[in-house]
């Protein structure tokens, strides 16, 4: 008897852990958190364990809240959608008084944890959250233009490292910032035009033409030559204390190429099996090239 209470109460611990996953989006989160990160090494002149901890856990509660925001007030439009219906609110898992509740207490955890490391920080956690819920959320079934918008809040993590290191926002933030607002084009029209049969049942409308045609691949081209530019403009060395070697340019520049082939080819084709490679080559480029820029730095 005891085995068996034992076992539904740890099903059922599973289960709540589960759905706390699926209403913070933990995988999308994790990556935000990798993101800003990579921004702390980048700015710190010296490395501390609390304050990365302080940065990973604050930075996680902000991107839970903000996507548990985003489930409470799209959960209608959640349950038509293939991709999405068996999320915690619209499935019936989770009631709405809940995820509420559990956004409420992220937000205020995350301002308070990134409080402790400086205002500066708290203050761009908090920007990003409004921007997203407010803004990003409401106009996703009104214009594609809320892919711009989004854009600002999804490029904050990288620089939210530098200035979580700094408590200093300029140049060099700036240019993290600008690297991820332009990677983020190429990267989600690959994904809605993966999707776009599934977002037309909810109502968005995510790609720039409104169509899987050549004006949605030829605005993904132009975006994707944008972020190979700004993402190697310390190379020459006016982004401040933001440096970039000779090599790790190339390098960032090449993977950059390898991304646009991947455009091209979704110009070509203009199919789901292109927009899937291009969405796996962003996913790939932004980690790595996160990944270059601090190893560079190291040595």
């Amino acid at each position: 008897m005891k085995t068996a209470v034992g076992t539904a109460r740890n099903t059922s611990l599973a289960l709540v852990f589960s759905d706390f996953k699926e209403i913070t989006k933990a995988r999308l989160a994790i990556s935000v958190v990798f993101s800003s990160i990579a921004g702390y090494f980048l700015g710190a002149d010296q490395l501390s364990l609390t304050p990365l901890l302080l940065l990973a856990f604050g930075g996680y509660c902000m991107v839970g809240a903000s996507n548990a925001y985003n489930q409470v007030i799209e959960k209608d439009l959640d349950a038509l959608m293939n991709r999405t219906r068996n999320r915690p609110i619209p499935s019936g898992r989770m009631t709405v008084t809940r995820a509420m509740s559990i956004a409420i207490a992220l937000t205020v955890l995350g301002i308070v944890t990134l409080y402790i490391l400086n205002p500066k920080t708290a203050m761009f956690g908090a920007i990003s959250i409004f921007l997203y819920t407010s803004v990003y959320t409401p106009l996703k079934t009104k214009t594609p233009l809320s892919v711009f918008v989004g854009a600002f809040p999804g490029a904050i993590p990288f620089m939210l490292g530098w200035v979580a290191a700094t408590n200093d926002f300029g140049i060099e933030p700036g240019t993290l910032f600008m690297i991820q607002f332009f990677w983020q084009f190429p990267h989600f029209w690959a994904l809605g035009w993966m999707l776009d049969d599934d977002y037309k049942k909810g109502g968005f409308k995510m790609l720039p033409t409104g169509k899987k045609d050549k004006g949605t691949a030829l605005q993904i081209i132009m975006y994707t030559i944008w972020m190979m530019v700004i993402s190697v403009i310390p190379v020459f060395g006016i982004t401040g204390k933001l440096q970039l070697s000779v090599l790790a340019a190339a390098l960032i520049f090449l993977m950059g190429t390898v991304m646009l082939f991947f455009a091209f080819r979704l110009y070509e084709k203009r199919d789901n099996a292109s927009a899937k490679k291009l969405m796996l080559a962003s996913v790939t480029y932004i980690t790595l090239m996160q990944l270059v820029y601090v190893v560079d730095k190291l040595i």
